[in-house]
């Protein structure tokens, strides 16, 4: 181009400055929030072990590209030997490197050049030096949008670059980046800015403006900025254009009114009111911050967010130390914190969630929001599942222990509570009144009658897994506990509790305990067979058949009749003596006196 004058800066046409460039940092010494990285830095400048590459990643606002900028000017700068970590800003490589208009100081936005040619393009301009600065620097911001083939390209350039070239990347994406790249740069995270720190540069820069603006409206921008200074710096501008351009003070209320926040502590009294159960008066006040210019979204999201630090509160107390929080607010946390149990936190935490969710998909944000405090106020004054059974089963009405006295808008007693608990899906039949199961369960004294209960039932898989693997630790009625024995099913004891309740209509607690237990009913039945056929193998008939046929076996041992045990009719025979008849042996007892005389 012919024409190489630089384009004019706002200062040069007199147009209005924005705080966010206003106020960018030209120098490592004003960067806030990054102290690890500033070190890091200056010592491989003072050591001259300057990497050849780098890559910035962090949160949007947090200085990627300003950073870029400094590490560029000190590169460059001329008022020293070499490059430095403390450019002067004054020189004219600093004041083009600022500008953006320094011809050896390339950035490219990767989101708009993210094909092979525009890496290209870079890679064949490497091979030149530089034609006024001491390096050539390529600055590529948001490098995570380059294509495959655009970063496969870049490879060998980046890996082996002339000496007089330097690569600094930045991305808000930083897994998105292959890991050929990230193992060819030198890393460095920038870290979210800290409240305190956030809220000391916006003061400092409303005072260099002149602006006056309150605490708590500082509070409100830092909070909404989320640790980003870019994000801060536009939302102050924006609050102090609000406040009639510094003449008088931005007051936090106008904050909130600008952000479409409802008041913190309006907040809070919305959230006491759906934590007691209020459904009328969560309503009524989730209207008033409506009519008030409260965006139902953002509400909801307040209301999380406050569950979520009151959850914080009650493990860890120092989370109250929050600058962005009022004292009057901080009292109310943590008085919440002490009040509410954590179950009852994470339920509403989740709740709120799926709320967020829903608002996009509902006919508007109000009635999804609506509907979401209807369902936590009515859920909140629950007490828990366990606490519910426990009443069921003992025919309690008292209130259970850690529940609260419902606000008077009904309830139904425990069973349309345990209803209501479970969606109004499941209930809990067969659960008999304290009295009556122990009546019930009078009749089961030994395990031996659980498992004639199963056998009357016919209910064959369950009897089998229970005569087999169970091995008894402890039993007495109401109450199984077992060691289980090896390929036991791990699910069988919450089915013979189950089972059981159903057959019986009293509750059993069925347990697997590490203790050893007694031999289960299959393994005494086999130790039983075993033990008859070792006192069968010693009987003098049976050894005589074991002799005349070699290879017999004793498969099993049966009585041969009536109903007594087996033993009975495999004691010893009782001696006998014989007499001689015609040359035959003769039993004496068959003999008698005179053998023929019934044919006689």
């Amino acid at each position: 181009m012919n024409d190489s004058s630089p384009p004019p800066t706002d200062s040069q046409t007199g147009a209005y400055q924005v705080l966010a460039r206003k106020y960018r940092p030209g120098h490592f010494r004003d960067l806030i929030g990054q102290e690890a990285m500033v070190q890091t830095l200056t010592n491989a400048f003072a050591h001259d072990r300057i990497a050849h590459a780098f890559i910035l990643t962090g949160v949007r606002g947090v200085g990627k590209t300003t950073t870029a900028r400094i590490i560029a000017k000190g590169l460059n700068c001329i008022r020293g030997d070499g490059p430095t970590i403390d450019p002067c800003g004054e020189c004219e490589a600093c004041t083009s490197i600022a500008d953006g208009r320094n011809v050896d100081v390339l950035e490219m936005d990767a989101a708009s050049n993210t094909g092979v040619g525009d890496v290209r393009e870079i890679i064949d301009s490497v091979r030149y030096r530089a034609s006024a600065a001491r390096y050539k620097v390529y600055i590529i911001d948001e490098v995570h949008m380059l294509s495959t083939s655009a970063f496969n390209a870049l490879l060998k350039t980046l890996e082996e670059p002339p000496e007089h070239v330097k690569f600094i990347f930045a991305t808000t994406e930083i897994r998105k980046v292959p890991v050929t790249v990230l193992s060819r740069c030198q890393r460095f995270d920038l870290r979210r800015i800290e409240p305190e720190a956030m809220l000391a540069h916006l003061r400092g820069v409303a005072e260099k403006e002149g602006a006056k603006i309150a605490d708590e409206a500082l509070a409100l921008i830092t909070r909404a900025a989320e640790g980003s200074v870019r994000d801060a710096l536009s939302l102050l501008d924006q609050a102090i254009a609000h406040g009639r351009g510094g003449e008088d003070e931005t007051s936090a209320a106008e904050v909130r009114a600008m952000l479409g926040l409802a008041d913190r502590g309006r907040v809070i009294d919305l959230f006491e009111a759906i934590m007691k159960g209020d459904a009328a008066g969560a309503l009524q006040e989730l209207e008033a911050q409506y009519a008030d210019g409260a965006d139902p979204a953002v509400v909801l999201r307040d209301l999380a967010e406050l569950t979520h630090w009151i959850s914080v509160l009650k493990i860890s107390a120092e989370a109250a130390e929050d600058p962005t929080v009022s004292a009057a607010e901080r009292a109310r946390g943590s008085d919440l914190a002490g009040r509410l149990s954590m179950r009852v936190l994470t339920r509403a935490w989740q709740m709120l969630l799926k709320a967020i969710e829903e608002v996009p998909i509902a006919p508007s944000a109000m009635m999804a929001a609506e509907m979401a405090v209807i369902r936590l106020t009515h859920v909140a004054d629950l007490p828990p599942p366990e606490d519910l059974v426990r009443r069921l089963t003992e025919g309690s009405a008292g209130t259970p222990s850690g529940g609260r006295p419902g606000p008077g808008n009904g309830g139904g007693g425990p069973a349309a509570q345990l209803t209501a608990l479970a969606g109004g899906v499941v209930s809990a039949p067969g659960l008999a009144p304290k009295a009556e199961a122990e009546t019930a369960l009078a009749a089961y004294t030994r395990f031996e009658d659980v498992t004639a209960l199963l056998r009357a039932e016919r209910d064959i898989k369950l009897l089998d897994e229970a005569e087999t693997h169970i091995r008894l630790v402890r039993f007495r009625p109401g109450v199984i506990e077992f060691n289980p024995a090896p390929g036991a099913p791990a699910n069988l004891a919450g089915r013979l509790s189950q089972r059981l309740r159903d057959l019986t209509g009293a509750r059993w607690q069925v347990a697997v305990v590490a203790e050893e237990g007694r031999p289960s009913i299959a393994e005494r039945v086999l130790a039983e067979k075993d033990a008859a056929k070792a006192r069968a193998a010693e009987h003098p008939l049976v050894l005589a058949a074991l002799e005349s046929f070699p290879g017999a076996e004793i498969r099993a041992v049966r009585p041969i009749g009536g109903d007594g045990a087996p033993e009975e009719y495999l004691a010893p025979a009782p001696e006998r003596t014989f007499v001689e008849v015609e040359g035959d042996l003769v039993d004496d007892d068959d003999y008698g006196d005179d053998p023929f005389e019934e044919d006689n």
